[in-house]
């Protein structure tokens, strides 16, 4: 499943997030760790509901307003272009990704309908929590995926998910950035066009 995500040629980028993201204060291994086992029986139930479609891309949106730091996630994708855009872009943006990022996931983990999510460890890192978990598919295979948490107001939330040792952050920038280039760097085509990737 290593294919989970996509490499594009801005992926390998280091995606610094030291100028957005904030220090930990109410976060525990308890809380990351449990933010991240509801947040797995949430993902297991939608993908093994039998829902397809716009249904399904539904409940992930739903699901990561709920657990994941979708802003910051948006803000990091987008790279340089973030800090040039106006507040209003930045609220569209964010909203638009954030439905392209439950379409793109939700087909994705739509591939893991059977398998079993097993929170195997927590470890603290310079931002937060990376939390362990071990994915046994029905094919016998496993996939390792780290979750992780920074505390975000006061509350846990995901900021990025490591499939393999590959960030989403990254793979998104990436992605993001190349669309964006396509567009001639115009913010506003690439949020029109978002809600059709």
């Amino acid at each position: 499943m290593s294919n989970l995500f996509q490499i594009t040629r801005r992926s390998c980028l280091v995606l610094s997030l030291s100028a957005i993201a904030m220090p930990s204060f109410a976060l525990t291994e308890n809380s990351a760790t449990s933010l991240v086992e509801r947040a797995l029986s949430d993902v297991q139930e939608t993908i093994d509901s039998g829902k397809s479609g716009s249904a399904l891309y539904r409940d992930f949106e739903r699901i990561f307003d709920r657990y994941a730091d979708v802003p910051l996630v948006a803000a990091g994708s987008l790279g340089i272009a973030w800090r040039s855009a106006s507040d209003g872009q930045k609220r569209r943006y964010t909203d638009a990704f954030g439905g392209f990022l439950s379409k793109k996931y939700g087909r994705r983990f739509d591939e893991f309908s059977g398998a079993k999510f097993v929170v195997t460890g927590a470890s603290e890192t310079k931002r937060g929590y990376a939390v362990a978990t071990d994915v046994s598919l029905p094919s016998g295979s496993d996939v390792e995926v780290e979750w992780q948490v920074r505390d975000v107001k006061g509350s846990p939330r995901i900021f990025d998910i490591v499939i393999e040792g590959i960030s989403m952050l990254v793979t998104e920038r990436g992605e993001i950035g190349a669309m964006l280039d396509a567009r001639g760097g115009d913010l506003d085509k690439l949020i029109a066009d978002l809600p059709n990737v």
